[in-house]
């Protein structure tokens, strides 16, 4: 079963500083059948204006993973650690509970856009080191999974996290390792077919809820960039 998350219906906020899109419930928007998706808890994408700053905050027990579009971001937390990320790179990180972190545009004259997904960690797991990758606009590859499989960012739960990248009218064939999963759209059309032969079409910055699929079909209608997550069983 699949069932469409139209941009048009996601949460939006502009501050001015900030102009933000909200998959699920988060900060001001808040709608009580969207609090995340299995161990999906926050995917948004920011826009934030040059010279500004997301203020200091801690955060839940979870992974985070942000995926810069455009920009360059800078990492702080209050012991005085910084990590930079630009266009091309994706850099995740395992709060502590101790410390505070802040996001940076550290440019005088470029917005920073990102995607950011919490994703929830195993209870169990400790925090770890920030971790980066290269991650090119056409590239199709894993970003992030439990093991760190194919040199991706390592995640504590049982979440795979790949880009998505085809030309127009290219297919690919999709076997996911559990049976729910969401594809977020970043850029370009798409035709999704499920195991049943449901089919639905999404555009950019769409979302697609996918449950009790195991296997997909991609077609893209134009150039097409995205993220599958797959969400396995919780560890």
């Amino acid at each position: 079963m699949m069932n469409l998350r139209s941009v048009n219906h996601c949460g939006k906020a502009d501050y001015g500083w900030l102009q933000a899109r909200y998959t699920f419930s988060f900060g001001h928007y808040f709608d009580p059948d969207l609090m995340g998706f299995k161990t999906l808890k926050v995917l948004n994408q920011e826009v934030l204006a040059p010279n500004s700053a997301f203020q200091p905050r801690v955060y839940p027990h979870v992974d985070i993973v942000n995926i810069i579009l455009q920009g360059q971001a800078e990492y702080r937390d209050n012991l005085g650690n910084t990590v930079s990320a630009k266009a091309g790179e994706c850099v995740s990180f395992s709060p502590r509970p101790d410390l505070s972190y802040s996001e940076h545009n550290i440019s005088e004259t470029t917005p920073l856009t990102r995607l950011q997904l919490w994703l929830n960690a195993c209870p169990q797991q400790e925090s770890m080191p920030p971790q980066k990758l290269m991650l090119a606009e056409k590239d199709s590859k894993l970003i992030a999974s439990p093991e760190g499989d194919e040199d991706s960012l390592q995640l504590r739960q049982k979440i795979w996290i790949s880009q998505i990248y085809l030309e127009p009218h290219e297919s690919k064939t999709i076997l996911l390792r559990g049976k729910n999963a969401y594809l977020q759209s970043i850029h370009g059309g798409l035709l999704v077919k499920g195991k049943e032969g449901q089919s639905l079409s999404m555009n950019c910055n769409d979302g697609l809820f996918i449950q009790d699929e195991n296997i997909l079909t991609f077609t893209a209608e134009k150039p097409f960039r995205g993220l599958l997550i797959d969400l396995g069983e919780s560890l």
